[in-house]
């Protein structure tokens, strides 16, 4: 790794060396300066690219050249005739000023090569072409190279820090709602420019009256070749594992015309490729989201769904991927779009995992489980919008969502407090979410939007575990780890098996209304007014019982402490309702944009517990607001941001009957809970400066919550078996986090350096006991790489970070560590050989002592004759060093957790690709 690094600076040094500087000021007709001009430097002899920059705010520019070349240099900003000057570069530095004329009329140059970046107000336009190198297959290969974008761990899209929230294809939603489909699948030889749109918005009319500075989408440009025509690719393969045949085959195509486009996506293989995992699915939006601020008030309904893990191929033994995925566009008439997508998912996984527990309560042993799971969901979702415009003054827009699913999950467990356990899991889930908006301009100091939103819910996950027992010796001071607990819960301890049952239902209804009135008194300011409610009815109902070994149902009588009436069903029914007004006033001065204002709420909550214990509350709040933003320049800004708001919880935590989370974890609900208030301050502050290609980001958030949801956990004498309620904490919670990242390209190489840090302060009681966590975690990251068009590429990466958990009810800090570099190497030779090489190793440690390291190696040999090759044949190799297991710390609230999971081994593979 060291020599590999010294490389890389030898290479940076040698080609910078080898450079001269051109550089000049830029003014208009009367001596202005011109601001983020256009400078292009062009190789006479290959008409090609030879540099590229802009001007800063006094109109000097500054970009590399080869020594001993002939170079045409183009100026040229909109609105202005282009200058062009010859230049012969020597050994010294060449000084070119240029002074462009006003004009009206289009630029008549033509200008052979394109810039590589332009900026178009809130808009980054970047030429794909001029970032590759001839590796890249898809998209992401793409967007790693652009200088001010990122693709997180999650592999999502980030821009100057900020996550896209959509793609779109020639101005058409690529299956909204995720970018991930997108990133995966859309080749890299269709793409001719990609637009970052900043302060994003979806309709127009609101544009001017607000605030849009944490929004970003992008648009794919497509190449004039790829329209009108069916393009994609085909591929398939097959290869060897220790223990299975492996194969794959996955077509992607896609067609584009004004009128509509067809996207179609396939999946098929047991190779750990996984585009959409369950996580992905359950989270998929559809886009949804409200143009104006939020009012204050958080109500989530949360997920009574069965727990399973999420799988890849750095956490899961076994994947198998089947995926079709169809998303569609269609304009009768330049006034109506229609849209949408279907998709199915069928993902079964399998893991197998080692987990370390040392429990924070001193009284409570530790444990090591062994486990052996299996899952399977099968997901359906749909989407269908519509979007009239019948005017600029009339928008009306549809949106619905369905997601459907099935899924089951079988777990072999072995712990050495509780001896062999199996667990068995299975929900018929499904959601449905409709959106209705309406957006009018009464004339150009008066907009209307209404928004009204329904999410339909329906759960009802059924829980199977089954424990060994010796019924002889239930009562001896060695009897099975599941004993005491067995007696707590009421159940018959004398079967050779605890067989427990859980099933629920829960159905959640909830219609969210609000019309906001925007009057723009000048062109400085306007008022938002504000008016609105939430309805939420829920319904949860539930039983636990036991199975004998007879195969007769027994219904026990639980004696659980803190619960002075326990009881094993629940039949609750929770209704809420927000009824609130709010104002906003919005004023320009100068760069400052100021935002305050205030939403007043009149809340009602009632919850009944088997249709004859009611509890109520009404009471009303007042919530102020503010928003600062400090606008430097087009691309630099400085925002604050302090809200009040409430955080409401759901059916789930109310019914007070028991209910088994799992095994080892029983609930009961608190139906005497109350919401949790909350201040939240942010401040971020973002920069993207085209003239010295530096973007850095920075981000600060406090939040204190003031009777803050926390658990009262109880353990079972000398066992693992808990019981848990829900409190409002009598202390104050905080967190408070911040992250940072500086990013800078320095003619083919790219760098960043980024840097997180997180707090936070909890309360909860464990054992009776008032229990403080507080947790320190902090981590730094940087990396640079090349982006060469012609020689072999190189990234090299390394993050480390900390993790230090101080809880009451221990005497020493729990400190961990994570070391975690890597490096990347792609080269395109011979004109038809790509190959692409990643490795990465990992070693987590724990007060000082290791735990576990592990090294990750994947290579792909493809051969196509040339760029443009219909054929291509590709020798894939995933986890080449046989990597058997992975490692990860967790820092709960109750525990500490050292958990190994087996992946996938090695995997060597031969495919072939048809591109269309």
């Amino acid at each position: 790794m060291k020599k590999i690094f010294l490389l890389t600076i030898f290479m940076v040094t040698l080609f910078t060396n080898a450079q001269v500087k051109l550089t000049g000021v830029v003014k208009d007709s009367i001596g202005e300066p011109l601001e983020m001009a256009n400078i292009l430097a062009i190789n006479k002899a290959t008409n090609k690219i030879a540099s590229y920059g802009f001007t800063n705010e006094k109109g000097f520019y500054k970009v590399n050249v080869d020594k001993n070349t002939s170079i045409i240099l183009k100026i040229s900003y909109v609105g202005m005739k282009s200058s062009s000057f010859s230049i012969e570069t020597l050994s010294e530095d060449i000084v070119t000023n240029a002074m462009l004329a006003y004009d009206n009329a289009l630029d008549g140059i033509n200008i052979v090569s394109k810039m590589p970046v332009t900026i178009k107000g809130d808009t980054i336009v970047y030429n794909a072409d001029s970032f590759q190198n001839g590796t890249e297959r898809k998209l992401e290969d793409i967007l790693e190279k652009l200088p001010g974008v990122e693709i997180n761990d999650d592999g999502e899209i980030e821009v100057e820090g900020k996550t896209v929230e959509k793609l779109m294809v020639d101005g058409k939603d690529f299956f909204d709602g995720d970018t991930k489909l997108g990133v995966k699948n859309i080749p890299s030889n269709a793409v001719d420019k990609i637009e970052v749109l900043r302060n994003f918005g979806d309709v127009t009319q609101l544009k001017g009256v607000q605030d849009n500075q944490d929004r970003v989408a992008i648009n794919i440009k497509l190449k004039e070749g790829k329209k009108n025509f069916w393009f994609g690719d085909i591929t398939a393969g097959a290869g060897d594992a220790p223990d299975e045949t492996l194969y794959l085959l996955q077509p992607k195509l896609f067609y584009y015309s004004p009128k509509y486009t067809i996207n179609v996506i396939g999946d098929l293989n047991n190779m750990g490729e996984v585009v959409l995992d369950r996580r992905t699915l359950r989270g998929f939006s559809g886009g949804f989201r409200s143009q104006s601020p939020s009012n204050g008030t958080n109500i989530s309904l949360a997920s009574a769904g069965i727990g399973f893990l999420s799988a890849s191929t750095r956490n899961a033994n076994k994947i198998n991927t089947k995926l079709t995925a169809l998303n569609f566009s269609y304009s009768p008439n330049k006034k109506l779009d229609l849209s949408g997508f279907l998709i199915f998912s069928s993902n079964n996984n399998g893991q197998k995992n080692n987990n370390s527990i040392d429990y924070v309560d001193p009284t409570t042993p530790d444990d090591f489980r062994q486990s052996i799971t299996d899952q399977t969901s099968n997901t359906g979702l749909f989407k269908f919008s519509a979007n009239y415009k019948k005017d600029i003054n009339n928008q009306l827009d549809y949106d619905v969502i369905g997601r459907f699913s099935n899924e089951f999950r079988t777990d072999a467990v072995n712990s050495r407090v509780l001896s062999d356990i199996s667990e068995n899991e299975r929900a018929t889930p499904f959601t449905i979410n409709q959106n209705l908006s309406y957006f009018y301009t009464a004339n150009e100091n008066n907009i209307f939007a209404l928004e009204v939103k329904h999410q339909l819910q329906d759960e009802d996950p059924f829980y199977v575990a089954s424990l060994e027992n010796n019924p002889n010796n239930n009562d001896d001071a060695n009897n099975d780890g599941f004993d005491d607990a067995a007696e707590s819960l009421g159940l018959d301890r004398s079967n050779l098996f605890y067989n427990l049952q859980q099933d629920r239902k829960v159905k959640s209804n909830q219609l969210d209304a609000k019309l906001d009135y925007y009057n723009i008194l000048n062109s400085k300011s306007n008022l938002n007014l504000v008016v609105g409610t939430i309805l939420s009815k829920q319904n949860f109902d539930s039983k636990f019982f036991q199975i004998l070994d007879n195969g007769s149902s027994f219904n026990p009588n639980p004696t659980i402490p803190g619960n002075t009436d326990p009881r094993t069903t629940n039949d609750t029914e929770y209704n809420f309702t927000d009824i609130y007004a709010g104002i906003r006033y919005r004023l320009k001065t100068g760069i400052f944009t100021f935002t305050p204002g205030f939403t007043a709420h009149s809340y009602s909550v009632k919850n009944t517990q088997y249709q004859t214990e009611l509890v109520k509350d009404s009471f009303q709040k007042f919530f102020p607001e503010l928003s600062l933003i400090a606008q430097f320049k087009q691309s630099e800004s400085l925002r604050f941001s302090y809200k009040q708001e409430v955080n409401f919880t759901d059916v789930n935590q109310l019914a007070r009957g028991i209910v088994a989370n799992s095994y080892n974890s029983f609930y009961f609900g608190n139906e005497e809970l109350t919401n949790a208030s909350l201040h939240n301050l942010n401040l971020n502050y973002s920069s993207f400066n085209m003239f010295n290609y530096t973007n850095v980001f920075a981000r600060i958030n406090y939040k204190k919550t003031i009777d803050q949801i926390n658990k009262n956990t109880i353990f079972e004498p000398s066992s693992v078996v808990s019981s848990s309620t829900s409190i409002n904490s009598p202390l104050d919670n905080e967190s408070f986090s911040a992250s940072g990242r500086v990013g800078k390209t320095f003619n083919k190489i790219k760098t960043s350096l980024g840097a997180n840090y997180n707090y936070s302060k909890t309360y909860q009681f464990v054992n009776e006991q008032e229990n403080t966590n507080k947790i320190n975690s902090y981590s730094y990251s940087t990396s640079i790489g090349t982006n060469f068009n012609k020689a072999p590429n190189v990234s090299l990466k390394y993050g480390i970070s900390f993790s230090d958990q101080d809880n009451s009810a221990r005497t020493t800090i729990v400190k961990g560590v994570t070391h975690k570099p890597s490096i990347s190497f792609d080269a395109y030779v011979w004109n038809s050989l790509t190959i692409r090489s990643d490795f990465s190793y990992n070693e987590v440690r724990q007060n000082g002592s290791n735990q576990n390291s592990y090294n990750i190696w994947d290579t792909t040999f493809a051969y196509r004759k040339n760029k443009d090759a219909k054929w291509e044949y590709e020798l894939v190799g995933s986890n080449l060093l046989g990597t058997g297991s992975t490692t990860k710390v967790n820092n709960g609230t109750i525990s500490y957790t050292i958990n190994e999971t087996f992946i996938l081994p090695r995997f060597i593979s031969l495919r072939v690709r048809y591109q269309l």
